[in-house]
């Protein structure tokens, strides 16, 4: 198990997240064989440490022509989208850049970012939760950023050479993420590296159906901490989520090993609700 900080939307993320997270997943019970604190074969683990890394492939990209500069902002790519929307993504890019080369970016006067230039392969994925699926990017997704416009590596870019580089074999997410699976199969395979095992399980919402966030107030594990609740309340409820125990009852994390199955978990997302909160603070 290894502990990645994926910090690169910088600003956003606070310098005192990084020990609040490693303090939280403590707290849960939880621990990990290399990470920022334990260090590893593959240090550092924290993404805004590792870019020259990032810049390394990006580079073998743009002397492929794999990638293209894209000046299109967010409301340019809304108001020209007309395709329907893979899964939970947004508008699909319509290309409107795809016709500049590599050495294009040095006539740019605007902002750019860097994106991936899509195939037309038909891509099967076999995910060990939500099952077959097939995606053909340049159709259903379309042409995605590895590079922003300050130059710092996207998501789908940081996670593919991070997922390489310390041997990742299997990964599990959000199901939100499902089609980003795509998109860094395409990664993989573009620099022959094999790609993990993906699964992908349904979301914690809150009552308005949309991903627990902060819209839904301070569900963050630290304010649970500071409240005094014990971490085997809140284990025991999301187990119980997961159909792993009949009622929500305390349970640590280590007691909890031995009735892990991905197939207990049911396939809708799981609402946590007000009363829920109220009854972890109780």
């Amino acid at each position: 198990m290894i502990l990645r900080i994926e910090d690169i939307d910088s600003p956003r993320v606070k310098p005192w997240a990084v020990q609040q997270s490693m303090d939280d997943l403590r707290w849960l019970g939880l621990d990990w064989d290399e990470g920022p604190d334990l260090g590893g074969p593959q240090a550092p683990y924290i993404q805004t440490e590792r870019c020259e890394h990032y810049i390394a492939v990006l580079q073998q990209w743009q002397m492929l022509e794999r990638v293209y500069p894209c000046t299109c902002t967010r409301s340019d790519i809304a108001a020209a989208a007309s395709a329907p929307h893979f899964g939970q993504e947004g508008p699909r890019y319509p290309g409107t850049c795809s016709g500049r080369r590599v050495r294009d970016a040095a006539a740019l006067t605007e902002p750019y970012v860097w994106r991936w230039r899509a195939s037309d392969r038909l891509w099967q994925l076999h995910d060990q939760f939500a099952g077959e699926s097939t995606c053909r990017v340049d159709q259903d997704l379309g042409d995605f950023i590895v590079a922003k416009k300050d130059g710092s590596p996207a998501y789908q870019l940081a996670v593919v050479v991070d997922d390489h580089a310390m041997g990742i074999t299997e990964v599990c997410r959000g199901d939100d993420l499902l089609p980003s699976a795509f998109r860094q199969l395409e990664l993989y395979a573009s620099l022959g590296w094999p790609s993990p095992e993906f699964t992908h399980v349904p979301l914690v919402v809150g009552s308005d159906g949309r991903r627990l966030a902060k819209r839904h107030g301070d569900t963050r594990l630290s304010q649970l901490r500071e409240a005094g609740v014990s971490p085997e309340r809140l284990v025991g409820l999301l187990a119980h989520s997961c159909g792993w125990q009949a009622r929500p009852d305390p349970i640590s994390s280590r007691e909890l090993l031995s009735r892990f199955q991905l197939g207990l978990i049911p396939p809708a997302p799981w609402e946590f609700t007000e009363p829920m909160w109220r009854e972890l603070l109780r």
